[in-house]
C-alpha cells in the first residue's frame, strides 16, 4: 500500500483530544426518533422530494458553536461535497443517517422549547449551517423561516475550491446573494489551513465574496485548523489527506483577521 493511501491508526492520544470535544456538547445520538421504517422505496423518494423525511446522522444541545446562545443542532447525512478538512466524513452518504419524519423532529425540538429564548411559532430562533448547495431546493419560502445562516465560505477562486472539496464555489456565492436578498443575516466561517487556504490572494477574494452580499455579513469567524476530525476517517477506513498537517500559528490568524478588517468585516 502506498503512503499516498496508508490508512492510519487512531492513536490513545487522539481518542482523548476527540473525547475532551465532544464533552463541550450533550449529544443526543438519535434516540427517540420514529423512523419510516414501512415505507418502501419508492414511497420514501417521494417523502424526501416533500420533506416529510430527512435523513439525520445526529442531534446535540450546545452552547460552544453552531450559532449564538444555547442551540439544538440536528446534523444531516447527505453532502455533495468532500472537503479535505471535514471534521465528520460519517455524514457524506445519506444512506448512512436514519431516515426520520419531519413530525418526529419537530416534536424533539418541542421537548427543549423552555431552554430557548427566541420568537417564532415555536419560539425557536432558527439557524442555518450550510456550504450554499442547496440551489432551487432550498425555497424562498423556506430561506424565510431562518433567522441566521453560518455560511461556509471555504475557498475565494473555483480551482482552489475544486481541490479542497471537489465541489464549485458558485453554488455558495449564489445562495449568499439570495440569503441578503431576502434580509437575512449571515456570519461567514472560514477555515485556515496553512498552505492551503492561507494565501494573501485567497483571503482577499474571500473578503469580496462577502461584499457582494450587500451587508448580510455580520461578521466572520476565522476558524483554525485543528485535527479532531481525524479519528473519524480513521474508524471509517478513509485516507486522511491532511495527516500531518499543522495548525496555523497566531501570526498568520492575526494577519489573516487584519486583510478581513481592512474591508470593514468584525471578525472573529
Amino acid at each position: 500500500m502506498s503512503a499516498m493511501t496508508a490508512f492510519h491508526t487512531t492513536t490513545p492520544h487522539m481518542l482523548k483530544v476527540s473525547k475532551e470535544y465532544a464533552r463541550r456538547t450533550l449529544m443526543g445520538g438519535l434516540s427517540g426518533f420514529e423512523s419510516p421504517i414501512g415505507l418502501d422505496r419508492h414511497d420514501r423518494i417521494a417523502a424526501l422530494k416533500t420533506g416529510d423525511i430527512g435523513f439525520v446522522h445526529s442531534w446535540d444541545i450546545n452552547t460552544a458553536v453552531d450559532g449564538p446562545g444555547t442551540r439544538m443542532t440536528v446534523f444531516m447525512s447527505g453532502c455533495p461535497l468532500r472537503c479535505q478538512f471535514c471534521q465528520n466524513p460519517d455524514t457524506w452518504k445519506m444512506r448512512d443517517g436514519q431516515p426520520v419524519y419531519l413530525e418526529a423532529m419537530i416534536d424533539k425540538v418541542a421537548r427543549y422549547r423552555d431552554v430557548f429564548q427566541a420568537a417564532k411559532e415555536m419560539d425557536v430562533h432558527t439557524c442555518l449551517d450550510t456550504a450554499g448547495f442547496l440551489n432551487k431546493n432550498y425555497t424562498d419560502e423556506m430561506i424565510e423561516d431562518i433567522d441566521l445562516c453560518l455560511l461556509d465560505v471555504k475557498a475565494g477562486d473555483e480551482e482552489r475550491y475544486k481541490v479542497l472539496t471537489g465541489g464549485m464555489l458558485a453554488p455558495t456565492i449564489a445562495f449568499g446573494k439570495r440569503l441578503a436578498a431576502h434580509h437575512k443575516k449571515i456570519w461567514v466561517r472560514f477555515v485556515l489551513i496553512p498552505g492551503l487556504t492561507d494565501a494573501p490572494e485567497n483571503v482577499e477574494n474571500i473578503a469580496r465574496i462577502c461584499e457582494s452580499f450587500d451587508g448580510a455579513v455580520e461578521h466572520i469567524d476565522v476558524l483554525p485548523f485543528h485535527q479532531l476530525g481525524r479519528p473519524k476517517w480513521h474508524e471509517l477506513r478513509i485516507p486522511y489527506p491532511l495527516e500531518h498537517q499543522k495548525g496555523p500559528s497566531a501570526e498568520l490568524k492575526d494577519r489573516v483577521r487584519r486583510q478581513f478588517e481592512a474591508h470593514g468585516f468584525t471578525v472573529f
